[in-house]
């Protein structure tokens, strides 16, 4: 999609994606959103680690004595809810994406089924790869990249969203325990905000202008 996607800026750690319409959900509709900020990768236990020590902050069950294991501090932090997500957001002083962002930008502009279009082996940590847990973040790409360079929207875990269906939470990408048929762009999921389990975990946003 190169251009077309509308990327403005990368800054660290964060993608700029320009204001416009793409194609959303399973129909396909047009909406328009404003500009907006994602993550390319979803929160490490590195990075989640940082703010359990800087707040005293109850850490993921799996952890040993409070502490990630070296072999995963790449990986996506997991065993956390939603309620954990938006603190660690508030902390780095940014925001969960709402849905309809996180899937503009898995999808791009033209709504394609997968970050990286038609369903393909080699793309994405699910249940197709064999692997049976997380693995680090970016391992996929640039082959499953999302059109605007995002890594792990399908697979790997699912990712809390800002936005509630009743009184769910929103979740989006699929995991590595799920087939191909729920790591799709426009798959959903809810749960309680004080679930935890192995297979979820998230990335922040923000709403803070593009440079121009």
């Amino acid at each position: 999609m190169g251009g077309s996607s509308g990327i403005n800026e990368i800054q660290g750690s964060m993608i700029c994606i320009s204001a416009g319409v793409f194609l959303y959900g399973e129909g396909k509709e047009r909406l328009e959103l404003p500009e907006f900020w994602i993550a390319r990768a979803p929160v490490t236990n590195a990075e989640y680690a940082q703010f359990v020590i800087a707040t005293a902050y109850e850490p993921p069950s799996h952890w040993k004595a409070g502490v990630p294991p070296d072999e995963i501090l790449n990986h996506p932090v997991t065993h956390v809810s939603w309620n954990d997500a938006m603190a660690y957001a508030e902390w780095v002083g940014k925001r969960l994406p709402t849905e309809e962002e996180w899937e503009k930008a898995a999808r791009g502009l033209e709504g394609w089924a997968y970050p990286w279009g038609e369903w393909e082996e080699g793309c994405c940590n699910t249940k197709e790869a064999g692997v049976g847990t997380t693995t680090p973040v970016g391992l996929y790409s640039p082959k499953g990249d999302s059109p605007y360079g995002c890594v792990d929207m399908a697979g790997n875990v699912l990712e809390w969203t800002a936005s509630m269906d009743g009184k769910y939470q929103i979740l989006r990408g699929g995991a590595y325990n799920h087939g191909q048929e729920l790591a799709y762009s426009a798959f959903r999921i809810r749960h309680k905000p004080s679930y935890r389990y192995r297979n979820i975990g998230f990335r922040v946003g923000s709403t803070t202008h593009c440079a121009t």
